[in-house]
């Protein structure tokens, strides 16, 4: 369970990012105070999971109800051999927990749909989209919109990705970027460091979100093309129109 001061041990666990200007004992405080839901343990969803634990976020609660395939191992690096047909949240949940025992890792092996996903981004202050399917997404970015919810959307294939942030009221939803919803593919090829390069970024954009900091990726869409090794932006408009968005606050 979270205490109410940082222990001398987790001062000195995070010593090198309180060393970071700007950062210090109060973003890493927010960090503590914070709760994280990760929707997908899967290539995106482990290395962002991983380096949120890591970072000392309060609580993490993680959302599949998949379970380990020996096709994951290239790129989901939670899981070993040894795990194959085992729950991903529930070996997800055990590493983590190894790996930074401050921080509350609550493991949900449930498929997101209509109707749990109002429980299951309950008391949420930011999720990040490990997901792999547009339906799953669009219901995420549509319940986030609706409680207020910044949401951090990330999508690999093969050498490629795409990343923005969604925070509802202040720039577009992912409707707003995507008005047709993208066909779905029941095997998406992917290299291992794809996933893993987007989800260290969506990682450090839940870390600025939650403490602050900087400039979140709000009204741009970032294109990591790792076969020519080039990051690219596109600004993007919210639509006053969107089914989803529109009538949000601004």
């Amino acid at each position: 369970m979270r205490q109410e001061a940082l222990s001398d041990e987790e001062v000195l666990r995070y010593d090198r990012q309180i060393r970071v200007r700007g950062f210090g004992l109060e973003g890493q405080g927010k960090l503590r105070k914070a709760t994280v839901v990760v929707v997908g343990v899967g290539g995106l969803g482990c290395p962002a999971a991983t380096y949120l634990v890591a970072a000392g976020v309060g609580r993490m609660r993680l959302v599949d109800g998949g379970e380990i395939a020996l096709t994951d191992l290239n790129r989901q690096f939670l899981y070993s051999r040894e795990d194959v047909g085992k729950p991903k949240v529930e070996v997800a949940a055990e590493r983590l927990g190894e790996l930074n025992p401050y921080v509350e890792v609550e493991p949900i092996g449930e498929e997101l749909d209509e109707r749990n996903v109002g429980d299951l981004l309950e008391g949420a202050d930011l999720v990040v989209d490990g997901l792999d399917n547009w339906r799953t997404r669009f219901l995420v970015n549509e319940a986030c919109v609706r409680e207020g919810i910044p949401f951090i959307h990330a999508g690999v294939r093969g050498f490629y990705g795409q990343m923005t942030t969604i925070v509802p009221g202040e720039g577009p939803c992912l409707r707003c970027i995507l008005k047709a919803t993208p066909p779905e593919e029941d095997v998406i090829p992917v290299l291992g460091p794809t996933p893993a390069v987007l989800g260290s970024l969506q990682a450090l954009e839940a870390i600025k979100l939650i403490t602050g900091l900087g400039e979140p990726l709000v009204g741009r869409l970032l294109i990591f093309d790792g076969l020519h090794m080039k990051l690219e932006e596109i600004y993007v408009s919210r639509d006053r129109r969107c089914p989803v968005c529109g009538s949000a606050k601004s």
